[in-house]
């Protein structure tokens, strides 16, 4: 003790002696380094002011204020919906975590007005089909601008956001497909580090808020997930199911959620991995959380632990910092049992405080602090965010077929529209979704494009008695609008109610807790009665991930996907669909035609057939697939080596008559390499009619590079790789063989 005393006046008198700024403790000088601050900290805090930092609470008695936490997959998610008026189980487990807050029997400490609403961007699923990192970018800094907004107008902070989720859909399946920028590590490893980026701001010393990645990892079932063991070598984890979270390290994110599953045999949430990978390789040293309810699944599921004590204690032993499902006297009895020594509450309670120092919640202010906000409107009633809204909504839209060119809908000749389908109404809300303050549906944002002009509009939902093939007989142009409930809830219009927990009512849907027992879209039926009807049939399939609509496909003209949730899903549709938006989004999975192609769900090895890189049936669509209203011709590959790059430059040209965006994308062959090719690079470029651009990609060689056991480093596989350019990892343009 009287150490650290001495340690405290030392600092104390440094503090003074460099004329920093006064101080009441000596952490809260900006002078000392970021260690120095911490360690000070550390030692004036009590056992229980320690342990309170571990189940997710601030220091009132030094100043250091609790900083919060939100779900923020595509908006921060600060309040329920109208949609859903059952909360269910996560909704409930946050309600009993405030009451636990609260104390049983304290005095009710006067809350300000809650705030419930902010800016609903596409689903994740939706964002990664841009395949453009400004989207990610801004969806993240609008979030957490968000963020700072509601902690400041509020009181109550929400600086820590759940996001980006850096998980791979490697099973159009999982339940949870929507939370994921897609199957490929590279682009989801690229999005993650673009929204990483978003949400933390530009600030050389702090955050606006703090990305906090999940799940570690690879958890892509949802049945039984509690209890199920992911397995695979020391090569997919590094490759693949790692890699994303590792770009997203590398951009600067410091906090991760580890997820229900063992890797290996060993749950997340005490895998050595944390200590080993995430804090000694990645210098990820912030807030290490477990998920809501992991820590029981410990001792119930996965049989890992004999109780909650040795759970607690081998979860903080591991690397892990933070409980979300763990209350203050279920961890001070761990302690008190022996269970946690002093030494590693305090590296624990370390690497929460470094968190709340980088969000400057432990200085008197930050830049962050000086943030001006109009009083008289919130920031997603600015026409700037709903902007922003639009933009990502009309980038995410992926052509998949458009035969004959009946897109886009020329208003010069069609006069009578059909609209049909029960995702034509609403913007449905899912799991984790923000609670935006209007929505424009797909049949408001049709009727609103063609507002002032010569063209009628009539809508039909089912078809139970004929009517919707009678009004697709009288239109010019039929649009379906089809697709799953994100919540897997009852589609009874007006008489809204959530499914259970882990249930849903239709096979084809899945979300968090279930996963998905068929590939087959239940209304595709539907589709064939209007497209009998009236073959100038387009449909949009507004759904959180791939179905098999084979006989969609094949007879259907026209089909464009884009995902649910967007409060301007509707604008962005009409934008695509009228061509005052050519779209150029990509699909982010294989989209697979039967569910037989697939391999047993908790089979995690992927080289069985996941993927693009590993699949051997012929796809409905395949990876980075996507059509335009023009065309696009490349030429003129060269590739040289400039210190630790490659510089690749080709020439790209827009061959048709309209403007439009090409997704152009890079793909690698390696020798001995058994994935069929591996994507290491894309650029989404803006082109007018008839223009060319000299399109230039830097490969870093690292990015080059497979995971070598032996070495236990990435290193070249070989001499040689066959560099590979198009638009699409089925449509290659360009190719050229370069020496590593």
């Amino acid at each position: 003790m009287k150490r650290h005393i001495l340690i405290t006046a030392f600092l104390f008198a440094l503090c003074s002696s460099v004329g920093a700024q006064t101080v009441e403790y000596p952490f809260q000088n900006t002078a000392l380094s970021e260690e120095e601050r911490l360690d000070n900290a550390v030692s004036l805090m009590t056992v229980d002011e320690k342990i309170s930092t571990i189940v997710g609470q601030g220091v009132p008695r030094l100043g250091i204020a609790n900083p919060g936490s939100t779900e923020a997959i595509h908006g921060i998610v600060r309040g329920g919906s109208n949609q859903l008026p059952n909360l269910g189980f996560a909704g409930q487990f946050q309600q009993q975590g405030a009451a636990r807050q609260q104390g049983q029997g304290a005095p009710q400490v006067p809350q300000p007005p809650r705030m419930v609403n902010s800016t609903a961007f596409p689903q994740a699923y939706g964002i990664g089909e841009t395949w453009d990192r400004e989207m990610a970018f801004i969806v993240g800094d609008v979030m957490s601008y968000e963020a700072r907004y509601y902690s400041m107008m509020s009181g109550r902070n929400c600086l820590i956001l759940w996001a980006p989720n850096a998980d791979l859909a490697r099973d159009p399946r999982w339940g949870r497909t929507e939370e994921s920028f897609g199957e490929d590590p590279y682009l989801v490893g690229e999005m993650v580090a673009a929204e990483v980026k978003g949400i933390q701001g530009d600030d050389p010393t702090y955050w606006r808020g703090a990305a906090l990645m999940k799940h570690f990892l690879a958890n892509s079932n949802e049945d039984n997930r509690y209890g199920t063991d992911s397995r695979f070598d020391d090569e997919l984890f590094r490759d693949y199911y790692s890699y994303g979270f590792w770009k997203g390290a590398k951009a600067g994110s410091q906090s991760v959620m580890t997820a229900y599953n063992r890797y290996n045999g060993i749950p997340c949430e005490a895998n050595p991995f944390i200590k080993d990978i995430l804090n000694k390789e990645w210098g990820m040293n912030g807030t290490i959380v477990n998920d809501a309810g992991a820590l029981r699944f410990m001792v119930s599921a996965h049989n890992y632990a004999k109780d909650i004590n040795e759970a607690i204690g081998m979860s903080l032993e591991a690397g892990l910092t933070r409980f979300i499902d763990s209350n203050f006297q279920q961890v001070k009895t761990a302690y008190e049992a022996g269970f946690i020594s002093d030494e590693l509450l305090n590296e624990r309670t370390k690497g929460n405080l470094r968190t709340m120092l980088k969000l400057g919640l432990l200085d008197a202010e930050c830049p962050y602090d000086k943030m001006q906000f109009d009083e008289n409107a919130a920031p997603w009633e600015s026409q700037e965010f709903k902007d922003k809204a639009r933009l990502v909504t009309r980038k995410s839209v992926v052509l998949l077929k458009n035969e004959g060119g009946i897109l886009p809908i020329d208003k010069k000749k069609v006069k009578k529209i059909a609209v049909l389908g029960n995702r034509a109404e609403s913007v449905l809300k899912d799991w984790y979704g923000a609670l935006p303050t209007y929505t424009v549906s797909p049949l408001d944002g049709i009727k609103a494009a063609v507002e002032g002009e010569d063209i009628e509009v009539k809508f039909q939902r089912w078809d139970s008695d004929g009517t919707a093939q009678e009004v697709a007989k009288w239109a010019d142009i039929c649009i379906v609008c089809v697709g799953n409930h994100p919540a897997t809830s009852p589609d009874w219009g007006a008489q809204s109610i959530q499914a259970p927990w882990a249930m849903g009512t239709v096979a084809g849907d899945g979300r968090e807790a279930l996963d998905r027992r068929s590939l087959q879209l239940e209304t595709e039926d539907l589709i064939k009665v209007v497209w009998q009807a009236n073959h100038n049939t387009v449909v949009a399939l507004i759904s959180s991930f791939p179905f098999a609509i084979n006989w969609t496909a094949a007879n259907v003209p026209a089909i464009v996907h884009l995902t649910q949730c967007s409060q301007e899903l509707g604008n962005g549709l009409a934008d695509v669909l009228f061509g005052d938006y050519n779209p150029a989004g990509r699909t982010t999975q294989t989209w697979v035609s039967d569910i037989l192609d697939l391999p047993n769900l908790l089979d995690y090895d992927i080289r069985n057939g996941r993927t693009y890189m590993y699949f051997k049936g012929k796809p409905i669509f395949p990876f980075g697939y996507g059509l335009s209203y023009t065309s696009f011709k490349y030429s003129r590959l060269k590739i040289k080596k400039e210190g630790e790059n490659f510089v690749v430059k080709f020439d790209l040209k827009n061959t048709g008559a309209r403007d439009g965006e090409e997704v152009v994308q890079l793909y690698a062959q390696f020798t001995g390499d058994d994935a069929a090719k591996r994507l290491r690079g894309f650029e989404r470029v803006a082109l007018k009619s008839g223009e060319s651009k000299t399109v230039e990609m830097i490969i870093p060689a690292d990015d080059l590079k497979l995971w070598n056991s032996e070495a236990h480093a990435f290193t070249f596989r070989g001499k040689k790789a066959k560099i590979q350019i198009g638009a699409s990892s089925a449509d290659i343009r360009l190719k050229k063989r370069i020496s590593l």
